[in-house]
């Protein structure tokens, strides 16, 4: 190869590798290349909590089964209830393998969903649905093991909301994290995918 050909070549090398050096520097300054918590490190983790019925709840009750956990609160006017109500509704389309499956509700706001509270609430929804919570440190560690956002808001009138992390978790039979579970279809559709973690 002459040298006229050679040296653009060269140079056109030479550039090529300090950009990908400077861009992957620049990344890093930025965070683009910080390492993020994988999928499978939600849920991984122990926690211990208590069922409306006074039974103690912990990672070990999500395997051997496929789980679906929600968080929210029982004075959440209109996103808890409407999620607690499509749970149910896919319950309910499962039949008879609805028992063999885990469906969760934990509470982001432990002040006042007591283990009475909850027990009241849940009255209202598929039985096997089972309400979780314990006392603020333990609804914490919860919230931590599945990276679940939740803040206290304050309102005018003394009272308080919580904003919270309002998505639907599935989980395998062997205690990870699988997906968002979608409630945003037909009841049947969404028994039809839970049965296939069975």
């Amino acid at each position: 190869m002459s040298d006229r050909f050679a040296r653009p070549l060269i140079l056109f090398a030479a550039f090529a590798g300090s950009l990908v050096v400077g861009l992957t520097v620049v990344m890093w300054l930025l965070g683009g290349l910080a390492s993020k918590p994988p999928a499978a490190s939600i849920g991984s983790g122990s926690f211990k909590l208590i069922d409306q019925t006074g039974q103690t709840v912990t990672e070990k009750n999500m395997v051997g089964r496929p789980t679906i956990v929600f968080f929210g609160y029982t004075h959440c006017p209109d996103v808890c209830p409407t999620s607690l109500f499509e749970m149910s509704e896919v319950l309910r389309a499962m039949g008879p393998d609805a028992g063999r499956i885990n469906a969760y509700f934990v509470t982001v706001d432990p002040e006042r969903d007591t283990q009475e509270t909850m027990k009241s609430y849940l009255s209202s929804f598929d039985p096997h649905l089972k309400g979780l919570t314990g006392d603020p440190a333990a609804i914490q560690k919860a919230l931590s093991v599945f990276r679940v956002y939740a803040k206290k808001v304050p309102l005018k009138d003394g009272d308080y909301s919580m904003d919270h992390t309002a998505l639907i978790y599935l989980m395998d039979r062997n205690g990870h994290f699988v997906s968002p579970f979608d409630l945003k279809r037909s009841a049947e559709a969404a028994a039809a995918d839970l049965k296939r973690y069975l």
